[in-house]
């Protein structure tokens, strides 16, 4: 960094300046530049800044360079115009703008930002109070040039897409109310241009700068554009943003206290017109609400605004603090914050003529900074002019944040408070507001938090209005365009494009989880911000977050749970089971775990509330499987100190969950209603009844064979064996499928009729033979019914006397002459494509089909004939055969 400070002093050598000039007085003709200006150089480590792209630091060397054109400007030298114009050529020259147009792709954020410094450096320069006509026509002209390049970038980022933007043009450009559609892009440099119009020759603007004594204390006209208050103090009337242009170039160019009178002006102004228009809206408040309509005031918001006039007014006030015994410091390095004001003793020092008793500049910076900030304004197009508005909100914000409240600062915030409650269309905390009005949740927050020690009243008013979010409500009001200070083509419905919505969500969602923590132990503000959860937020995710958060402020270590606030978390969750019930959430089964967690904390009626409403909640695979089962885990019980009855009565709710679950879902939830009603005769043979009636139509094989085997092993054989005779009917296992997943359950079903008994092993077989067409299979259950007498171990474990089951007779006729049919019909199906290097698999198949075909009593014979078909069938394939005489004669 040290390193480029010098060559910034390589750049510029200064000379001695003339005194400062009379900012009014026009241009002095020996007033010449005093400062030798290295074009190359700036150009060139321009250029370099811009070809890092942003890497190395450069965004903050460029920075530095647009720092350095101010303190130029400060030091009223017309080179700081020079080297501005030097360094906006090398921007305009940038090849990525064109490449960025080409491929409609955004610049990034730190880039825009210093095309965003560039355009205010350039409103600076034309509104030097004290510039020849011909300077300023000369940069006018190089100002519609850039203006006229075709990658020369829009003001609001748009660059793509054809959206018309939605801005009041300064007033002298005279079209504020033409039709945005038909209105070209604005640029960044439109501003400056429209700027060129302005002058300082207005007699009350000159008295309003040059004196700290300048009143009419006979002045009555209590019109709308009055140029004195009531108390005989100036006022400025002008659109409000370029107004505080003049503020900043006034301060930009050296001239601190004309930039502070201006300011106060400008802020006493304001604080009239709120006032007024208050006055005025109490007239016609019950008609406007009567009919809920709301008027849009302003269209281009102060607060991310391209000129930041809140900021403007802001920074030149706080500046004001730190003044000392010798008057101005003149302006901080412009990377200073504004922690300088945090020390009591100089906060409230120099009051100002034109400031109320108590009042000082700090105290103004404050009030205007609120002001700004409750401004009802409307979402801009564009997502990076939506941005702005979220970032310069922000900064605000965490500016007033390192200001200590005293007690005339509360007074303010509680004066501005109740005027933004009241204060109707002008206040985005009206009573009523536009569909598209900017929600002021992070704003609110920061009331809240400010206010709450002093009147929790008032603060939780604002924080509940603050909640809504109506462009996501389809009843929300509209407004009325009709006034010709409304411009009328706003497009409704227009959300899809708030490109911040997710971020504006989650703002809300914390302003909601700062009452949340702050109204713990008070059970009516406790249930208030409830009701503006449950009315104001919409997103899922978002209540589930408050959700937990209201359940880990409930269950801190340190005290005993709050009920109430633990209460708000149970019923927060009970309305995200009910929202996302039906739609497709990633998250579902942490939030259905986590409902339970909090249904237990609650108490043993929570989980018998949520068990028996759970079709509202829960499907029938969560409220079996997640739900019951962990509610009669042994944890659970644990953790409630349940007692017998209470155990019984939890278990009773389960039991009968789970029976509708499976009546509902046999095929998801019969397995968990079996194991949840175990310990019920009754309940668990209604749950097999369920399970039976089910399996003829809606349920798979591999669902009936999991639940067979679960009966098995609970101990009811038979029933499994029905369940597996069941399973059979909805197989089929054709030839080739010899790796099936199935045909384990298959062995086991075989198996399990087996040691049945003989009526039962013949009961299956049938059902194997018309459902299993694979030969492996097939054999491999042959096989292991000749080996052992059926029923060898009975229902009691006794041993049978039975003797081995005869292959003559059925049913073991049946399924051996089934097995050599599949081993014939494999046969012919694998020699209708078999390819020379699968000849040796072939015929190791063919010696087990033999050892099959010999079980058979005229086996031998079968086999023989079978071959010589296939060896006459097949003649073509020589080779093949000739393996086959080989093995086989």
């Amino acid at each position: 960094m040290t390193q480029f400070c010098d060559l910034v002093l390589q750049v510029l050598h200064s000379i001695e300046t003339n005194g400062a000039p009379d900012p009014t007085a026009g241009a002095s003709i020996d007033d010449e530049n005093c400062w030798h200006l290295d074009e190359e150089q700036v150009q060139e480590q321009v250029k370099l800044f811009l070809s890092q792209g942003g890497y190395h630091g450069s965004g903050k060397q460029l920075n530095l360079l647009f720092a350095k054109v101010r303190e130029m400007l400060k030091m009223r030298d017309s080179n700081g115009a020079r080297m501005l114009t030097l360094i906006t050529e090398q921007f305009m020259a940038d090849p990525r703008l064109s490449l960025w147009r080409q491929q409609g792709t955004a610049m990034t954020d730190k880039y825009r930002q210093l095309w965003d410094e560039l355009g205010a450096l350039w409103m600076c320069i034309v509104l030097n109070p004290h510039c020849k006509p011909e300077q300023k026509a000369s940069w006018l002209k190089q100002l519609k040039k850039w203006n006229s390049v075709d990658v020369c970038p829009w003001e609001d980022g748009n660059h793509g897409n054809e959206l018309p933007n939605l801005t009041n043009a300064l007033p002298q450009a005279g079209n504020a109310n033409q039709d945005s559609s038909h209105r070209p892009h604005r640029t960044v440099f439109t501003r400056a241009i429209e700027a060129c119009d302005l002058h300082w020759q207005d007699s009350h603007l000159q008295h309003i700068i040059s004196s700290d004594l300048y009143t009419n204390y006979c002045y009555h006209d209590d019109t709308e554009n009055s140029l004195f208050d009531s108390r005989g103090w100036p006022l400025w009337h002008e659109h409000v943003p370029t107004a505080c242009a003049r503020v900043d170039a006034l301060r930009s160019h050296g001239y601190p206290r004309e930039a502070l009178r201006l300011a106060i002006a400008i802020v006493n102004t304001l604080r009239r017109q709120q006032q007024k228009r208050m006055d005025m809206f109490r007239l016609q408040k019950k008609e406007l609400l009567h009919k809920g309509v709301t008027s849009i005031t302003n269209l281009e918001g102060w607060v991310g605004h391209p000129l930041d006039p809140i900021g403007t007014l802001f920074s030149s006030l706080m500046e004001a603090c730190r003044v000392d015994d010798e008057g101005f410091h003149g302006f901080p390095d412009f990377s200073d914050g504004f922690g300088h004001c945090k020390s009591l003793e100089y906060q409230h020092l120099s009051p100002h003529k034109f400031l109320e008793e108590g009042e000082s500049y700090l105290t103004l910076a404050v009030e205007v900074a609120l002001i700004g900030l409750g401004q009802q304004r409307i979402m801009p197009d564009g997502l990076y002019a939506q941005e702005k508005v979220c970032r310069n909100e922000e900064q605000l914000i965490s500016k007033l944040q390192e200001i200590e409240l005293d007690d005339t600062l509360v007074k303010i915030f509680r004066k501005q408070a109740v005027f933004l409650l009241e204060a109707g269309p002008y206040s985005g905390l009206g009573e009523i507001i536009h569909r598209e009005s900017i929600p002021m949740h992070t704003f609110a927050k920061y009331l809240f938090t400010s206010l709450l020690p002093h009147d929790a009243e008032l603060a939780y008013k604002i924080a509940l209005r603050a909640m809504r979010l109506l462009v996501l409500e389809s009843t929300a009001p509209t407004g009325d365009m009709s006034r010709p200070h409304h411009i009328a083509s706003v497009v409704p419905n227009r959300y899809p494009r708030w490109f911040t919505l997710s971020h504006i969500e989650s703002q809300q969602c914390e302003l909601a989880s700062t009452m949340l923590t702050a109204a713990k132990g008070d059970v009516r503000r406790l249930e208030t911000v409830l009701e503006s959860i449950q009315k104001n937020i919409h997103s899922s995710s978002h209540i589930f977050k408050l959700a937990q958060d209201a359940f880990k402020i409930a269950t801190l270590m340190d005290s005993l749970p709050d009920i109430t606030l633990l209460k708000v978390s149970l019923e927060l969750g009970l309305q995200v089971m009910r929202m996302t019930l039906s739609t497709l959430n990633w998250r579902r089964r942490e939030m259905v775990r986590w409902l339970v967690t909090c249904a237990t904390e609650v108490g043993v009626y929570a989980l018998d509330s949520i068990m028996q409403s759970w079709f509202t909640l829960f499907t029938p695979t969560e409220a079996t499987s997640i739900v019951a089962t962990t509610v009669m885990s042994n944890s659970t019980i644990v953790r409630l100190h349940l007692d017998c009855h209470q155990q019984e009565k939890l278990a009773g709710s389960a039991r009968t969950l789970a029976l509708q679950c499976a009546m509902k879902d046999p095929q998801n939830c019969a397995l968990s209603a079996l194991t949840l009603c175990e310990k019920d005769h009754i309940a668990f043979e209604t749950a097999y009844q369920i399970v039976l009636d089910a399996a003829a139509t809606g349920m798979s094989y591999t669902q009936l064979f999991t639940i067979a085997r679960y009966m098995e092993h609970r101990g009811y054989p038979m029933r499994a064996y029905k369940l597996a005779t069941l399973a059979m009917t909805h197989l089929n296992l054709s030839y080739n499928q010899d790796t099936h997943p199935a045909i384990n359950d298959v062995l086991w079903a075989c198996a399990l009729s087996h040691s049945l008994g003989k009526n039962e092993l013949a009961a299956i077989i049938p059902l194997v033979v018309t459902s299993v067409k694979c030969a492996t299979v097939l054999s491999d259950i042959l096989r292991r019914c000749t080996l052992t007498t059926p029923g060898m171990v009975g229902l009691h474990g006794r041993r049978n006397s039975g003797k081995l089951m005869s292959l003559d007779k059925s049913p073991l006729r049946q399924l051996l002459d089934a097995t050599i049919g599949a081993y014939i019909n494999t046969t012919h199906s694998r020699l209708t494509h078999i390819s020379p290097r699968h000849y040796s698999e072939f015929i190791e198949f063919l010696s087990k089909a033999r050892e099959t075909f010999l079980m058979a009593h005229d086996g031998h014979i079968q086999f023989t004939q079978f071959i010589d078909n296939l060896k006459q069938i097949y003649k073509g394939k020589k080779k093949l055969m000739m393996l086959v005489r080989e093995r086989f004669g």
